[in-house]
């Protein structure tokens, strides 16, 4: 799956790397920003993905897509799909863009708007990811656990960069008895819950 990455995909992967180092020092706005995972946490999401069990792949928080192209590694090994949410019109704009500079359109559906007023159309669900605004988290979560199959997976990114305001839903879900979870030391810190059977 890393072994043999396009190249349309590691240049688009690149020049959003350099653009969000950029963001974070130039005083770009915080909405305006990219606000995009480490490369560290985007091979850790597709490892968990291509290891998931079958149902739909999602992806709340598209940003400009830089997540969703690791993702999409996982959907060319697995021959699957991914559906992604994005609120910002801005970074739906440039999430197309990344989508089609990289050849990932085929594999990628993008869905401009609240997850949460599309959530009843999902389905059952292998693989989430969820980065999106922290204050939906919990409503993501509440959501998602329910609709995952058994060995399902729920990854949230943040969980120790932003762990005081993420740390009542991460508690919640290491006390959920429908999960097997887990924070890992990984990028930002990742949640990682699995359905159990």
């Amino acid at each position: 799956m890393f072994h043999d990455i396009p190249s349309a995909i590691l240049e688009r992967m690149h020049e959003l790397e350099r653009r969000d180092e950029i963001d974070r020092t130039d005083g770009t706005p915080r909405l305006d920003r990219l606000r995009q995972i480490p490369e560290e946490t985007g091979r850790f999401i597709a490892l968990w993905a291509a290891s998931a069990p079958d149902g739909a792949m999602i992806e709340i928080g598209t940003s400009a897509g830089y997540s969703a192209l690791w993702l999409s590694l996982a959907c060319r090994a697995k021959e699957r799909t991914l559906t992604t949410f994005e609120v910002l019109a801005k970074k739906a704009a440039i999430a197309r863009q990344t989508f089609s500079q990289a050849g990932v359109g085929h594999l990628i559906t993008l869905v401009e708007g609240d997850f949460l007023d599309h959530v009843d159309g999902i389905g059952a669900v292998g693989f989430c990811f969820l980065d999106a605004e922290k204050e939906a988290y919990a409503a993501c979560y509440d959501s998602v656990v329910p609709r995952l199959v058994p060995g399902g997976l729920l990854v949230a990114d943040n969980a120790i960069n932003h762990r005081e305001t993420l740390q009542p839903m991460i508690d919640a879900a290491l006390e959920d008895e429908r999960v097997d979870a887990l924070v890992v030391p990984i990028g930002k810190g990742e949640l990682v819950c699995r359905r159990r059977t």
